[in-house]
């Protein structure tokens, strides 16, 4: 299964600006050109979608695939067009060029809309071949993949729960490590590093299906900028930040989560960050409802961190401390897609997914973020994750 897409927006503006169809071209790494056909393949394969239905142009070494898998209305092999032939004739670039013009040709395509990331020599190309292309400037599509159906919200549960089961190794990692005489953690006799724990992270994933390019352990100093990967020993008394995103490999989606901890005492400060932290994470939350606009959530959380004492981005534009990026983002497909928490952030309707994460920074005492990846509901929300808040890691 895949989810069901709703093409009316993009047939509306087919429809608004004149044009007989729109155009893909792209590998499944392009999260539109997936959601759009329902297939996977890693070499660029087109999608147009027309008034009268959805249709592939694939290479012959995935034609039987993608008549099995994709939801498209047709598959189309690109030997039906005598592709060698062309390149042949005309070299590699004209004839993609020709052959792509012939298959729109087909399904009555003189005039296309393309997304704005669709391939320059393309639509050169194209224009080349006597076809008028247009890029489309709103992300239609990614609009429409902001909404999530269920079997959607159902994926990125399944891909929550293993991120759920890696943030939990991670964290019995620090619960059960010793500590070494310099303050290192160690754990079965060895330095317990953020290289190590990513490490486990991403076992944990593998073993629930699911994988990551990179994660976030980071230690004390480290921890302050919110995209520090974190490297090193981690230490006892210092606040460490853990923040997974794993991609389930099959469907695609993300999971996001970020816990704080920290074994020993990190403080008074830190722990006061941590306690306005969370405080900021739980308003935030009960913010959210269809209607209410991103911008609004993300100001409720800066209204409890500068109640605080501590600067944000909207007290002061240029802090380099404090709270220093938006509440949160949307979650599908991509890491990060629509809809916005933050300044800028629209209507947030049913069935958007995003992310609550407010944080506190400074090198002199380390990072505090709490994440938690939640689904709007009409009144309220429905939080996609299951997993405790506490500063004090557990081995439970």
């Amino acid at each position: 299964m895949s989810a069901t897409v709703d093409f009316a927006p993009l047939r509306d503006y087919l429809e608004a600006t004149d044009l007989d169809g729109y155009c893909i071209d792209a590998d499944a790494s392009d999260s539109d050109q997936r959601y759009v056909s329902g297939f996977t393949a890693p070499d660029p394969y087109q999608t147009v979608v027309t008034p009268d239905g959805v249709h592939l142009l694939v290479s012959g070494l995935e034609y039987g695939r993608a008549k099995t898998e994709a939801a498209a209305d047709s598959v189309t092999r690109r030997s039906e067009y005598d592709y060698r032939k062309l390149v042949a004739e005309h070299g590699p670039y004209e004839a993609k060029s020709r052959l792509i013009a012939a298959f729109l040709e087909d399904h009555g395509v003189d005039s296309l809309a393309v997304p704005r990331n669709f391939p320059t020599g393309t639509a050169d190309g194209l224009r080349e071949q006597g076809l008028s292309v247009t890029v489309e400037p709103e992300g239609l599509v990614e609009d429409v993949r902001s909404t999530k159906d269920e079997w959607e919200l159902e994926q990125i549960r399944a891909t929550q729960r293993a991120n759920e089961a890696a943030m939990a190794t991670a964290e019995e990692l620090i619960a059960t490590a010793d500590v070494a005489d310099d303050g290192s953690l160690v754990h079965d006799g060895e330095v317990l590093t953020s290289e190590r724990v990513k490490t486990e992270i991403e076992v944990t994933l593998l073993r629930h299906g699911c994988g990551l390019d990179d994660t976030i352990v980071a230690c004390a100093a480290d921890g302050a900028d919110p995209h520090d990967r974190g490297s090193g020993p981690l230490e006892v008394d210092e606040l460490i930040v853990i923040d997974i995103f794993p991609r389930d490999k099959e469907t695609g989606y993300f999971g996001d989560m970020t816990r704080t901890f920290a074994r020993g005492d990190p403080g008074d400060e830190a722990r006061r960050r941590y306690e306005v932290t969370e405080e900021a994470y739980e308003a935030a939350l009960e913010a959210v409802e269809a209607g209410v606009t991103g911008e609004a959530v993300h100001d409720v959380a800066c209204d409890v961190i500068e109640d605080a004492g501590y600067e944000t981005l909207r007290s002061d534009p240029s802090t380099e401390t404090g709270f220093i990026h938006s509440t949160g983002h949307g979650v599908g497909l991509d890491i990060h897609e629509q809809p916005s928490v933050a300044p800028s952030g629209g209507e947030l309707e049913p069935g958007h997914v995003i992310s609550i994460e407010p944080g506190i920074y400074d090198p002199a005492v380390g990072g505090v973020r709490i994440e938690d990846l939640i689904a709007v509901t009409e009144d309220g929300y429905e939080n996609l994750t299951d997993y405790r808040v506490g500063l004090e890691p557990s081995s439970e």
